[in-house]
């Protein structure tokens, strides 16, 4: 899928996706978003969130707090208008996860959570992604993206690997054992 227009602010991103719709990223305002995301991490199909039994309250405390945090960021994904995903993005030096690899200069990690699906559409999740990895990638020193889900989670495994990403090794985390894998910033041609 080819994309037609892109625009990219620390606070914004639109991008138009030929053939898919337009793909929206902004920051999660907790006050305005608590219900839609403690809707969707509360859900089973979100059991590898690790938030199944956090309460409301709960949910708007995590996301208050990420919002104060210079190296963790959480925002929400729309597709024409619709909320779509919920990424977050991370440096892993600040991160548990840095302790478990060699962290290098230019990594981001990235945290996934695909929304329910409004009806079944082949081909949404990889589109949907790609806008996601667009827009993480539109910052030229993020150099490589860096994701552990848990380990027990194959499909999302399987779409990494189909996305592109190399698998890494398996790591423990004090709420999961995970799996690293690791999506090297295309080389552009010039």
């Amino acid at each position: 899928m080819s994309a037609d227009a892109t625009t990219f602010d620390q606070h914004h991103y639109r991008r138009d996706v030929t053939g898919f719709g337009v793909v929206t990223i902004r920051a999660v305002r907790p006050d305005e978003d608590v219900d839609l995301l403690h809707g969707w991490v509360t859900q089973d199909r979100a059991r590898f969130w690790g938030m199944r039994e956090a309460s409301r309250e709960r949910v708007h405390e995590i996301y208050a707090y990420l919002d104060s945090l210079d190296t963790h960021h959480a925002y929400l994904v729309h597709r024409d208008g619709v909320p779509a995903a919920l990424a977050q993005t991370y440096q892993p030096e600040a991160d548990p996860v840095g302790e478990c690899y060699d962290v290098r200069p230019g990594d981001i990690g990235v945290h996934l959570l695909i929304g329910p699906p409004v009806a079944v559409e082949p081909g949404y999740t990889g589109a949907l992604f790609g806008a996601i990895l667009d827009f993480v990638l539109a910052d030229p020193s993020r150099l490589r993206v860096v994701m552990e889900p848990d380990a027990r989670n194959e499909r999302a495994i399987n779409r990494f690997l189909r996305t592109g990403f190399r698998p890494g090794p398996l790591i423990d985390l004090p709420e999961k054992r995970a799996r690293l894998l690791f999506l090297d910033r295309p080389a552009t041609t010039g």
